[in-house]
């Protein structure tokens, strides 16, 4: 391989090794100890690193020197998914990298997980060929992060009604799930499920999912058999939630109020 054809591939990878531990510049250069502008620079093919990052990067990732400047990481299949090995987190399991798709301006997408093709996400969530064959698409004035969406059905969530996209954030490391709030939870055992996540302080290797309908009993999962969470950020629905109020209700406040205004006007 000629330099120019090793700067190329080592910057390229720099870059897919950044999207895949969802950090910005910045936080990708801190992480580095180097500047937010060299990160930029390597990225955009404009300068290449030199030894010191790439022994950090090796070091980091647990790649070796030769992978880092002529495998193309972007093309590593399942079976080959990126692990950073460096701290306690990934040691434990409590961390994921994950495989993103892009638009033509190097912006991240969202992916849509239909609920027709939910079976088959299970299977595929980690493929990269799989990702690039969902619906695509991007939204305004949401934080920056990783975000997917997933179509879902039942009426366990109401007043969400079934049908309706959840917006999810990727979390990254479990230990930052939120009792009471609201996930899309990805499981060997039960597929794509909502719910809501509480945590368990005497067992912390169970989590509690709990529906929001009252009719659904909630129920354990162990975290071994976690693949991925998302915590809900929005969701899209064509059902507007019902206010709970009737004609018949409205009338009878209209009444009662009626009635208290005559009271304060006798006093």
């Amino acid at each position: 391989m000629n330099q120019t054809r090793d700067m190329e591939q080592i910057n390229k990878n720099i870059k897919y090794l950044r999207q895949h531990k969802n950090m910005t510049q910045q936080a990708f250069a801190d992480w580095l100890e180097i500047t937010r502008s060299s990160v930029g620079a390597y990225e955009e093919g404009r300068a290449k690193p030199n030894f010191k990052v790439l022994q950090k990067l090796s070091s980091k990732f647990q790649l070796s020197l030769d992978r880092l400047l002529q495998e193309d990481l972007a093309g590593l299949t399942e079976q080959k998914v990126l692990q950073d090995k460096s701290t306690k987190a990934i040691q434990d399991g409590k961390m994921r990298i994950l495989s993103i798709t892009v638009d033509s301006h190097n912006r991240e997408n969202i992916e849509l997980v239909p609920e027709k093709v939910a079976a088959g996400y299970l299977a595929g969530y980690a493929d990269p060929e799989y990702l690039q064959d969902l619906p695509r698409f991007r939204l305004p004035n949401l934080p920056e992060g990783t975000y997917r969406a997933f179509e879902i059905s039942g009426d366990s969530m109401l007043p969400i009604a079934s049908g309706s996209i959840i917006i999810g954030a990727y979390v990254e490391d479990w230990d930052d799930l939120k009792d009471g709030q609201p996930y899309i939870v990805l499981s060997r055992r039960d597929g794509i499920v909502f719910k809501r996540i509480f945590n368990q302080p005497d067992n912390p290797a169970v989590l509690v999912l709990q529906s929001d309908n009252p009719a659904y009993p909630a129920y354990h999962l162990a975290k071994d058999e976690l693949l991925e969470i998302w915590k809900a950020k929005a969701y899209i629905s064509t059902i507007f939630p019902d206010s709970g109020l009737s004609l018949a209700k409205m009338m009878n406040l209209v009444v009662e109020l009626q009635q208290e205004v005559i009271k304060l006007k006798s006093k």
